[in-house]
């Protein structure tokens, strides 16, 4: 990827529905009456209203393709689906390739790891001028020697160079955890979260945010860097004021203090990467089901 001057051609958005990555039982139980096959793709409305939502662009765009066939592929070398996630590796990573003189990506998803093929392509433009922040309830640490066998979980993983070495090992680049922070962090699975002091990942939560955004600044300015990627899962909001992703967690940060870190942020660095993920519209899912099949419809 070629580092040219800013415009607003520099600038791509990556439209990647991808749901693979969430685990089948996961979604099933957190989705409840609906239908498996509807809950697990409902990654690609959430990305559809988000396209549907947000300003028109006026950079390049692509869209990922996602395979919407059998979601049944069990899991390989501890990674669900591993063959879909391969293949949407493969074709984003392709996607990027194919617009010369990016120098941002804002990449509408789609479940977690959508983040891990543009972070990690802005990792190999800029090398260590580039931090990441995670804005999430949770790690996304897991590896495939962990419980849980769903790629998204494995996100921040990836970005470090850490997990599966085949998936790993199409990445063009990876970033050192004293470049990573985790913010919003609080909830997690114990064999999972021991990573984060393992691989010296730095890591804030939401009661360390909720008045100032400046442990997080001052870990910014702590890593050198000029430039930052972030990325936004959508169920780091709590859970008691709107139900936003696939997680419903309670305590989380509240909107309002989701959009002054990320506006703090961008007043400190400048933001080559934002990923919005994990939203899951469930009016919109239940709305498909009552219309599904209707008279006139189809």
């Amino acid at each position: 990827m070629t580092i040219t001057t800013m415009s607003t051609a520099s600038t791509l958005r990556l439209v990647w529905p991808q749901w693979q990555g969430a685990g089948a039982a996961t979604v099933a139980e957190l989705l409840p009456g609906v239908e498996t096959g509807r809950a697990r793709r409902a990654y690609v409305v959430g990305t559809r209203v988000l396209q549907a939502i947000l300003p028109e662009h006026a950079g390049p765009t692509r869209i990922v393709p996602v395979d919407d066939g059998d979601p049944d592929e069990g899991s390989t070398g501890g990674v669900e689906s591993r063959s879909a996630v391969r293949a949407g590796l493969r074709a984003a990573l392709d996607a990027i390739g194919s617009c010369p003189g990016v120098e941002r990506i804002c990449t509408l998803g789609g479940e977690c790891s959508v983040s891990v093929a543009p972070f990690t392509s802005l990792a190999a433009a800029y090398g260590d001028d580039l931090a990441i922040v995670w804005i999430d309830s949770h790690p996304d640490v897991d590896t495939p020697d962990t419980g849980y066998d769903g790629w998204h979980a494995m996100a921040v993983s990836a970005i470090l160079g850490r997990g599966d070495p085949e998936l790993v090992g199409m990445l063009p680049a990876t970033v050192d955890a004293s470049r990573v922070a985790l913010a919003g962090l609080h909830e997690w699975v114990e064999d999972a979260y021991a990573h984060v002091g393992q691989w010296g990942l730095s890591a804030f939560g939401p009661e360390e945010l909720r008045t100032s955004t400046q442990p997080l600044l001052d870990w910014l300015a702590s890593t050198g860097a000029s430039r930052v990627a972030i990325h936004l899962d959508v169920d780091v909001v709590d859970s008691d004021e709107v139900v936003l992703g696939l997680g419903q967690v309670p305590g989380g940060l509240t909107g309002a203090q989701v959009r002054r870190i990320v506006d703090d942020l961008a007043g400190a660095a400048d933001v080559v990467g934002l990923t919005i993920a994990e939203f899951i519209p469930r009016s919109v899912i239940r709305l498909q089901g009552l219309l599904d099949g209707l008279p006139l419809i189809g």
